[in-house]
């Protein structure tokens, strides 16, 4: 596969690449810009000073940090309220939060976009059983498929609306499918479709990996509530842990009355000492995401130039940090993952070896060197151990880092097959 070009070093490689893609980085770096303007414009709107980083302790009642905190993301969002907790486990959390504020017993949960991510299989309760998921709580679900050019089909999805659908949810990003991400504009038609059809349908977009990648987010465009992790995108790859919820004030309520108690809500919930940590990850969320972007198309071209296939292409549309690349080999894939890991700052010397992870469903091959655990706007490297063994490269807090990591990785396949 590497053809004609085995011969050439990875150094010379890259630096090709880099000569073709300073357009695509030019237009990356003026979404950063608009992008950072906002955020700065959320903090000086609410008077962010050093008082706002004290945090509370115990039930964590009147935590003024933590309520200019969910008023910045509101402001950057465009919504009517935000939910940001450092108790919120994960991506798959903040969505089920979401999903179970906004649905009751009786309600159908209509997935516009195919099958869901991974996680979310258990979630709903297409896997697993006595977990009190979506499916034994009393909410049916249905899904309508992507269309041959992996877009909505928006023909079959209102044909699928009937009296029963609550929800139309929208998954932004590719997850483990090999389709395109969805962009703003592309969600913007959907959800215009939806409401149209019938006003009273909620919206509900899982915006993780989308965050700070266009110049708009899903709730400038309809959606009702969006939820996403602080370890990937708007965390900066400084916050801990955590996930956000940014939407309609009755659907943020609803939803965080499933994170803590009915009667409590939004009013409960400690930050203790994570204020600080908070605050500036979001502020730095939007250059840390273009760094990302700018190694996503790195290994994009890189690997388009030795014949691979990827998505999206080097100067595509991008509306994710995550790069999709079809290696079509089980022992490239980990070689692949080896070479990510190997370059990583933690954990260099650990070997990546497929294996379950809670989840999912087939074996998985992880590379994640990170200093947050977890952390997918961090540079990592995965995917599931099925055909066509695709590659899904994320992250990356330098576009250096991504650069000595895609070099490492690609001599590592070069190992594979001499």
């Amino acid at each position: 596969m590497f053809g004609k070009q085995l011969a050439a070093s990875a150094e010379e490689l890259i630096l090709g690449a880099e000569r073709e893609l300073a357009p695509v980085w030019s237009k990356i770096e003026e979404v950063l810009f608009f992008n950072q303007e906002k955020v700065l414009d959320a903090f000086r709107e609410f008077r962010i000073g050093e008082e706002h980083f004290a945090g509370t302790t115990g039930y964590g009642h009147d935590d003024l940090g933590r309520e200019a905190l969910e008023k910045v993301y509101a402001r950057v969002f465009k919504t009517e309220a935000a939910l940001v907790r450092g108790q919120i486990a994960s991506g798959t959390h903040a969505i089920a939060v979401a999903l179970f504020g906004m649905l009751s017993p009786g309600d159908e949960l209509l997935f516009a976009t195919g099958a869901p991510y991974d996680t979310l299989e258990e979630v709903i309760g297409l896997r697993g059983k006595n977990q009190g998921s979506l499916l034994e709580w009393g909410v049916s679900y249905r899904q309508v498929e992507l269309g041959p050019d992996g877009m909505v089909d928006l023909p079959e999805l209102l044909s699928k609306m009937n009296e029963k659908t609550k929800v139309v949810a929208i998954q932004r990003s590719r997850g483990y499918s090999w389709r395109p991400s969805l962009t703003i504009e592309e969600i913007e038609a959907v959800i215009s479709a939806v409401k149209k059809k019938n006003k009273d349908v909620l919206c509900f977009v899982d915006n993780c990996y989308g965050e700070f990648t266009e110049k708009r987010e899903p709730t400038e465009v309809g959606a009702d509530l969006v939820a996403g992790s602080l370890i990937k995108n708007p965390g900066g790859g400084i916050v801990p842990a955590g996930g956000y919820l940014a939407g309609k004030e009755e659907c943020v309520e609803r939803a965080a009355c499933r994170l803590t108690a009915p009667g409590i809500g939004r009013a409960g919930g400690a930050t203790v000492d994570s204020l600080r940590l908070l605050f500036q990850g979001f502020f730095m969320a939007a250059p840390v995401v273009a760094e990302a972007l700018k190694g996503a198309t790195l290994a994009a071209r890189l690997f388009q130039d030795l014949g691979y296939s990827v998505d999206p292409l080097p100067d595509g549309r991008r509306s994710d940090i995550i790069q999709a690349i079809r290696l079509g080999d089980p022992e490239l894939l980990i070689a692949f993952c080896k070479g990510i890991q190997e370059s990583s700052p933690i954990h260099s010397y650990v070997q990546p070896i497929p294996d379950v992870v809670p989840g999912y469903e087939d074996d998985v091959v992880m590379a994640a060197g990170t200093f947050i655990e977890g952390s997918t706007i961090e540079l990592s490297a995965d995917g599931p151990l099925r055909s066509p063994y695709a590659v899904y490269l994320q992250g990356g807090l330098s576009y250096a880092h991504c650069r000595i990591a895609l070099g490492r990785s690609l001599t590592k396949m070069r190992e594979v097959k001499r």
